[in-house]
């Protein structure tokens, strides 16, 4: 019985990409993709949009990482920009990251803070200047866009995490379907669903959703401070854009938020419960699949582990490698154990390295979560490693080093399904004691292996979801239908705060006339008592 749900699951993504189905018309889509891991699950959705028939244009940047020119399943219309976008190139995440690093051993100061916020703004900010070149270039290439008309394009998916490709949509008055978590402002729920921060988390926020009263004050912060960043230095490089080729009627905030579908890579087993809306479609996993045999080299290895199993290490693949001063300490900490190691590491050999561990530039990650001896993963909480895991109901030890990685690593924790360091503090022996408990404590594994059977119970593969929602808006040019329309009411009309101030004014009027009557009233009455008297 243990098998069944990895054969079903097969069988559902082998239906994916299978050729159209008679009822399903193919369909020419534009594709506005995110570079670096983004990339990876754009990838996995434009290959089985291809494996259906749908014809698939690319957009991509000269300068572009992962988003390759020519590809069997796509093609691609490549820009040049007069710079590339920093996020396209792989040496800026390692500077990046080393600057982040030095800000975290100095603690939780407000130093600490103004000195994050002072390392990051800019930086954002000039990755979205970067990227709004690319609208400019293709809004103000006329033979361009002619050729994108006369392609008859059904429908535009796009990664907001760069919103460029919602001006493009908006100018060739195409519906949009978002393959989204980030966005502008930070998670995406933020910018189209009800998003209380009395229980929902905020971007860059690591707490649960059962927040005391100075958490929920640092969230309400946390809120207000991601609102401001986004209006004053993120969405300004979009607005002169939308107020230069659409006019002032147009609100680059609106067509944000009018997406018709957003595909939100999140399930509900690994995220906190959280108000919704109906034009969201969770695919949270839709990259996850079975295991497939490891090569012969590897499986040697895994094999050699004998009954004490094999530990995965992987930072993802925006990160080349940590300080070798951190990486020697995780070094010494694997070589004190009896398992055998698979270390995904590019960069400088770190030292202390035991005979027990094999350093790879590339891992055959899924293939090796799905391996019966692998005990634990050691991985920085990026979200499809957090999602395969969960899938193969492997316990984590989390070291997350940016962005979301800490919220994710949080998340898992909360569910009692990992451990998690703080890299800046990590020394051979407080790393080894983490890796041990996560091993040797069943309550780890027995978590996860309950989040995977949870996350397994679906009617349908959540890639098979998102192929349904993309073909969904394409027979009927939109989904208008399930996306509100409240993004485009006033603050004040939002809140109802001009209905709240008029039911007030209506009270007081009406308690002014009663006061006022008995004031009447008991003046009457004391006037003829003193007539009687006189």
């Amino acid at each position: 019985m243990g098998s069944l749900p990895g054969v079903f699951l097969l069988l559902l993504v082998a239906s994916v990409s299978l050729p159209s189905s008679p009822g399903v018309d193919a369909g020419k889509i534009l594709v506005f993709p995110v570079d670096g891991s983004h990339w990876v699950n754009m990838n996995l959705l434009i290959q089985s949009l291809h494996a259906r028939g749908h014809e698939v244009t690319v957009v991509r940047t000269a300068t572009s990482w992962y988003v390759k020119e020519s590809a069997p399943h796509y093609r691609s219309i490549t820009v040049t920009l007069p710079e590339a976008i920093s996020i396209e190139e792989e040496d800026f995440f390692v500077t990046f990251l080393g600057k982040m690093l030095e800000i975290q051993k100095e603690g939780a100061s407000l130093f600490g803070f103004v000195k994050f916020y002072w390392e990051m703004l800019p930086s954002l900010s000039m990755i979205h200047q970067q990227a709004s070149l690319l609208g400019v270039k293709m809004l103000e290439n006329k033979t361009l866009m002619q050729s994108l008309r006369d392609t008859q394009f059904d429908m535009v998916l796009l990664d907001p995490g760069l919103p460029v490709g919602v001006l493009v949509a908006h100018e060739l008055k195409l519906p949009t379907v978002f393959n989204v978590r980030w966005i502008t402002s930070g998670e995406g729920h933020f910018v189209v669903a009800p998003s209380p921060t009395s229980y929902v988390p905020t971007s860059g926020n690591a707490v649960s959703d059962k927040m005391n009263f100075g958490q929920r004050v640092k969230n309400t912060l946390h809120y207000f401070f991601n609102t401001i960043i986004d209006k004053f230095l993120v969405c300004p490089h979009y607005d002169r854009l939308v107020e230069r080729y659409f006019g002032p009627d147009v609100n680059f905030y609106h067509l944000l938020q009018g997406a018709d579908i957003w595909l939100m890579r999140v399930d509900f087993v690994f995220e906190f419960p959280r108000p919704t809306m109906p034009n969201i479609v969770y695919i949270g996993g839709f990259q996850c699949k079975p295991s497939e045999p490891l090569s012969s080299e590897l499986e040697e290895f895994v094999q050699s582990s004998g009954e004490h199993g094999v530990i995965l290490m992987s930072l993802g693949t925006l990160v080349k490698g940590l300080p070798v001063e951190i990486t020697s300490e995780i070094a010494a900490a694997f070589a004190h154990l009896p398992q055998k190691v698979i270390w995904r590491h590019v960069g400088e050999r770190p030292n202390n390295l035991g005979n027990n561990t094999l350093l790879v530039k590339w891992m055959p990650q899924n293939d090796l979560l799905g391996h019966p001896k692998v005990k634990a993963f050691v991985a920085h909480g990026g979200t499809n490693g957090i999602y395969e895991s969960i899938f193969h109901g492997v316990p984590i030890v989390g070291m997350p080093l940016l962005f979301d990685q800490f919220e994710n690593c949080l998340r898992l924790e909360a569910r009692g399904a990992a451990k998690v360091m703080d890299v800046t503090k990590l020394t051979r022996q407080n790393f080894l004691e983490a890796l041990q408990e996560v091993i040797h404590n069943p309550s780890y594994r027995n978590n996860m292996k309950r989040l995977s059977s949870l996350h397994l119970d679906k009617p349908m593969h959540p890639l098979e979801t998102a192929i349904f929602w993309i073909e969904f808006v394409i027979r009927h040019k939109g989904a208008a239908h399930l996306r509100t329309e409240s993004y485009k009411m006033s603050w004040y009309a939002y809140y109802s705060v001009d209905v709240v101030c008029f039911l007030i004014a209506i009270l007081l009027m009406l308690t002014a006339i009663v006061v006022g009557s008995i004031r009447f009233l008991c003046l009457r009455l004391c006037r003829r008592r003193k007539t009687k008297k006189e």
